[in-house]
């Protein structure tokens, strides 16, 4: 499911945040799907269970899952992520994109690159 680098500069909580927005966007984890417990996952990758609760908090607060009292946690049904995160992810874009354009690829490349990632 997901697994930490502790040679990575980013903090923990980060890391588990990251990785379970990507299953959550890439359907790993499917809409309305039950994350594990804060406990389970704390128990599963040997570390705090606070640590976890931040990451759970942060991927709340930005639209990816959502809590149900005495429930647990859930994957959001929808591409609920808020406005922020968008932009902060159209900026790497561009950033790649004039990274990629200075490489010399192509419009036309990139072009198949979008189509491949939106299975067209």
């Amino acid at each position: 499911m997901i697994s930490l680098n502790y040679r990575d500069s980013r903090p923990i909580y980060e890391q588990i945040k990251d990785g379970l927005r990507k299953l959550i966007v890439t359907g790993g984890i499917g809409p309305d799907e039950k994350l594990p417990s804060v406990r389970a996952l704390a128990a599963q990758l040997a570390i705090n269970p606070n640590t976890i609760q931040r990451a759970y908090n942060e991927l709340e607060g930005e639209g990816y899952i959502y809590s149900v009292p005495g429930k647990g946690s859930f994957a959001s049904g929808s591409a609920g992520a808020e406005d922020g995160r968008r932009e902060e992810l159209e900026r790497q874009l561009r950033e790649l994109l004039a990274e990629l354009r200075y490489l010399g690829v192509t419009a036309e490349e990139l072009g198949a690159l979008v189509k491949e990632a939106y299975g067209k």
